[in-house]
């Protein structure tokens, strides 16, 4: 039990801190910009692939968890 409390509090600082460094601006033009507002990269969205991503991930350590305490319930 003592485990899975310590892989949750784990989780739950994980999302705290990408929560907090998604909150950063777009970079600075270089030096040689023409000044259109252009920003390098060309304003790729990445926030849907990263909501996906934790999502997967959330699902994945929600069945080894689930199977944990399955494999437990067993003993």
């Amino acid at each position: 039990m003592k485990k899975i409390k310590f892989i949750l509090a784990g989780i739950f600082i994980l999302f705290l801190s990408v929560g907090i460094m998604a909150q950063v601006g777009p970079p600075n033009p270089p030096g040689e910009h023409g000044g259109d507002d252009d920003v390098p990269g060309g304003n790729a969205p990445i926030a849907g692939g990263v909501f996906i991503l934790l999502g997967l991930g959330a699902a994945y350590g929600g069945k080894k968890v689930y199977n944990l305490m399955k494999k437990d319930e067993e003993k």
